[in-house]
């Protein structure tokens, strides 16, 4: 089928990615098809074809991408002296990144369930990487005598899954600033952690 009038490759690719996006955000993988994401974007069906092989592509594009971009990003924080302080700048940084991304978020972790055996093996090893830095970050403060954490695996999960909760409630015109929620989050976790 013919390209759109107009359509150019630099600005369609993402295009589709930010309606696929969206689209899988607000009513689930399952529930959209190609046909929607091209009637969003402005392009007839087939032109999709031209940039993503199949929606299972589409959809484990989109949540390596945010994996990936988020260890990046958390590799690119300079790096605190000291597990107390690493682990106060990983809470910072990880409310941070993902209030910026709300609808990525959700499909990282909702979405899980309709990758394929292989994609989700590939994202699961993006999600350990992460993850594995966290608990490099635990299991130094219990070495040092800053940390009593029984279990540093189940630890990092928590402190993790804590911190995503922001994303289901904040609201930046609420009671309170996201400075102020990092610093309640922040005494929550060192609650969570210290010796």
């Amino acid at each position: 089928m013919a390209r759109t009038q107009g359509s150019h490759s630099d600005i369609t690719g993402p295009r589709i990615r930010e309606a696929a996006l969206r689209l899988f955000a607000q009513h689930g993988y399952a529930a959209v098809s190609m046909r929607q994401i091209a009637k969003e974007v402005g392009v007839q069906a087939g032109a999709l074809y031209n940039y993503t092989p199949d929606k299972q592509s589409l959809l484990f594009s989109l949540m390596s991408s945010h994996m990936e971009e988020l260890q990046a990003a958390w590799d690119a924080v300079p790096r605190a002296a000291g597990a107390m302080e690493r682990l106060r700048a990983f809470t910072g940084f990880h409310i941070r990144f993902h209030l910026e991304r709300p609808d990525a978020v959700f499909i990282a972790y909702m979405e899980l369930r309709n990758l394929t055996e292989e994609n989700f093996t590939v994202i699961e090893s993006l999600r350990r990487d992460y993850e594995n830095g966290v608990e490099g970050i635990l299991k130094e403060g219990v070495e040092q005598g800053m940390f009593a954490i029984p279990d540093t695996k189940i630890a990092t999960l928590a402190v993790i899954a804590m911190l995503n909760g922001v994303n289901t409630w904040y609201r930046s015109e609420g009671r309170l600033s996201l400075d102020e929620v990092e610093r309640v989050y922040w005494g929550m976790v060192q609650k969570a952690v210290s010796a």
